[in-house]
């Protein structure tokens, strides 16, 4: 190769998360990053969030450019990229991950707690309308899709009628990559607000083929270089509950999982739909041995043991759990996902 083609999604937030990861990848590889842009079917469909399903519209299209060798390396928003493994493609880095937090932004410096009685709020997740529903049962949830900046838009700016929102629900990570984190007006605390598993983290994907190239054995010192061990085992242990439950885009989830004094703990939230119900389950697991591979263990047993209690209990009774995951895409491996944009 004579330079690492790194693709990515267009829109604002892609690039400005995929230029950070590229600056390190040229950085630790000494080769020129040259990006390539990608429009996937998630960035042109007008549906909603719950309505597109498990199908990976947010991966796809970059997944196919990385099989027909236009690309070497994919960068994704982890929580868009499904479970399922791929045959051809491996998960080859985790960079360090952002704040995992949702924030609201709301006018007036407005909070939650706040916002009046009827107040229009906008997000496209199941699992935000969910939390939104459970908290303020007498808010206002409207369905949007659409860019921060667009977002942010019907908040701050001139929007009028039913464009109009009095608040959004955003994750943190995205707001501070644009350099928008001046938009927040409340940070969403995890114990109580549990996120998308894998939020705020990113994914590099190549392909499993090994490059033998000297450039190849540069690149893949580089993502050596840029993968964080410990964020790579919460996102694991995140996803394995993911897996595990086969929730899809319309499941309203949310997981925590987080490394501490040699325990690995996750926690993770089943919502009911409209907010009236929820299921939680918590373990901690013991990080046994050392390295990336007792980590990934360590993920994989809490998961587990999370995803056992969690049905045990009446979690497919609750949410929309199994039903809506297809089958694996042999071409593009797409499977569940975590359906949790922005």
């Amino acid at each position: 190769m004579t330079a690492l083609r790194v693709g990515t999604r267009g829109s604002a937030l892609a690039l400005a998360q995929t230029r950070q990861v590229a600056d390190s990848l040229a950085k630790a590889s000494g080769l020129e990053v040259e990006l390539i842009t990608i429009t996937t079917h998630g960035d042109t469909t007008t549906e909603s969030l719950s309505q597109l399903g498990g199908t990976g519209v947010f991966t796809s299209a970059l997944r196919d450019a990385l099989l027909r060798g236009e690309i070497d390396v994919a960068v994704h928003s982890l929580k868009d990229l499904p479970t399922a493994e791929h045959p051809d493609i491996a998960l080859a880095a985790v960079p360090k991950r952002a704040d995992a937090r949702d924030v609201l932004c709301a006018r007036d410096g407005l909070t939650l707690e706040t916002l009046p009685e009827g107040a229009r709020v906008g997000t496209g997740s199941p699992r935000r309308i969910a939390q939104l529903k459970a908290l303020r049962p007498d808010l206002d949830v409207v369905d949007i899709r659409g860019n921060i900046d667009t977002r942010l838009g019907r908040v701050f700016g001139e929007a009028e009628g039913d464009r109009r929102l009095d608040a959004i629900v955003l994750a943190a990570a995205g707001l501070g990559r644009l350099g928008r984190a001046d938009a927040a007006t409340e940070y969403l605390e995890l114990a109580d607000w549990p996120t998308a598993p894998g939020q705020g983290a990113l994914a590099l994907e190549t392909r499993r083929e090994k490059d033998a190239s000297p450039e190849g054995r540069a690149l893949a010192k580089a993502l050596a270089a840029v993968n964080h061990a410990t964020t790579r085992a919460n996102v694991d242990a995140e996803r394995g509950v993911l897996a595990g439950l086969e929730a899809g885009c319309a499941a309203p989830l949310g997981t925590t999982a987080l490394i501490e004094d040699g325990l690995l703990f996750l926690t993770a939230t089943v919502y009911k739909p409209d907010g009236t119900q929820r299921l939680t389950s918590s373990h901690a697991t013991s990080l046994e041995g050392n390295g990336q591979a007792a980590l990934l263990e360590a993920a994989k047993d809490a998961s587990q043991r999370v995803v056992d209690e969690l049905l045990a209990s009446g979690a497919a009774e609750l949410a929309p759990l199994g039903g809506d995951v297809p089958v694996q895409n042999p071409r593009t491996g797409d499977g569940t996902r975590g359906g949790d944009v922005r």
